[in-house]
């Protein structure tokens, strides 16, 4: 469940340490020993040792890559296609850049929720505060305690099942998550159907064109083959969505369609990118042009994460309001019973 890659940050320190030292012209054994070194993260020595291992058998460096088992599969095929081109200083910086993108990225998004997931957090011990108080209170004048949710919890008891109710379901969904992400049949499912939702399945999407874009570009550049640079930068855009639809778009092309016209068969990607794609493929320049366009994509992608973000806290601030009203109208029929009651 849990993956055995890589952090980006180390993956992006790594590539960027190797990238200059094979730049200057040091070994290849060399500098996989010195970028090691300069990482902290204990995972990387060891990969860094096996690869040394491999390449002093003889083995080439994606393979070496391979055999450590935590590099991404798409920096080891880039590894490759790099030795094959004589171009692994420049594969290398260009996936450090992307790397570093990434980190980039998820700092915008955990920036961008960091406030709503506070609000929610609040709210949620706010109405385990009011539990426990109602039903010390009750305590102490030997009176009924109000049960403002309706569920029976009251008391101390009631606040930790709540509390344990809310982030105990946080965390099995957690875990869903994360088993869902392990495989690819999962993740596939799991993908879609966040898709599907309206603000965040635009946000996924525009995500996934950046990467998407970003990676078509360096294969190009790197002399991939059309079919593999397709299925590389699906992959490369980590949703399963995408990645399901690699086959079916390389399928396409080899009948014959364009590469515009297997894209829009995907029903991925917007009308305004299609668009764009079909001029560079015009004339010549599809790497070119989302190369160049690829900065647009992520700051859309930025876009839509600060949407997402909005969303999120009026959501919560929506269930706040709701609670409170639902409160407020527990209390008063509450003592309207206990007035019926008196009459």
């Amino acid at each position: 469940m849990l993956s055995r890659t890589l952090p980006l940050k180390s993956l992006a320190v790594f590539c960027r340490s190797l990238s200059t030292l094979l730049e200057t012209g040091v070994s290849a054994r060399k500098a996989f020993q010195i970028a090691g070194e300069k990482g902290s993260n204990p995972a990387l020595r060891r990969a860094v040792y096996v690869i040394r291992e491999e390449l002093d058998s003889g083995s080439d460096i994606s393979t070496a890559m391979k055999e450590s088992d935590v590099f991404p599969d798409l920096m080891v095929e880039m590894v490759s296609l790099a030795e094959q081109t004589g171009s692994l200083p420049e594969i290398l910086k260009g996936l450090a850049e992307h790397y570093e993108n990434l980190i980039r990225m998820r700092k915008n998004f955990y920036g961008a929720i960091a406030w709503p997931v506070f609000q929610f957090v609040m709210a949620v011990f706010v109405i385990a505060g009011l539990i426990f108080l109602l039903g010390w209170i009750a305590d102490l004048r030997g009176g009924e305690p109000i049960d403002v949710l309706g569920w029976g919890l009251t008391g101390a008891s009631g606040a930790l099942i709540w509390l344990g109710s809310v982030f105990g379901t946080l965390f099995v969904l957690f875990l869903l998550y994360r088993f869902l992400k392990a495989s690819f049949s999962g993740q596939k499912y799991l993908d879609h159907l966040l898709m599907k939702i309206p603000v965040l399945g635009h946000c996924m999407q525009s995500f996934a064109i950046a990467r998407f874009s970003w990676a078509y570009h360096l294969t190009q550049e790197a002399g991939m083959p059309v079919d593999e640079s397709i299925e590389a930068s699906m992959r490369a855009t980590n949703n399963g969505a995408f990645i399901e639809q690699g086959p079916r778009v390389i399928y396409w092309i080899k009948q014959g369609d364009t590469v515009t016209e297997a894209l829009r068969e995907s029903r991925l990607f917007p009308a305004d990118v299609i668009e764009m794609i079909h001029v560079g493929e015009t004339s010549g320049t599809v790497p070119e042009t989302l190369h160049r366009l690829g900065p647009q994509f992520e700051d859309q992608a930025r876009r839509s994460l600060e949407t997402l973000a909005a969303a999120l806290g009026w959501l919560v601030w929506l269930l706040v309001a709701g609670f409170i009203i639902f409160i407020v109208f527990s209390i008063m029929f509450w003592y309207l019973s206990i007035i019926q009651e008196l009459l």
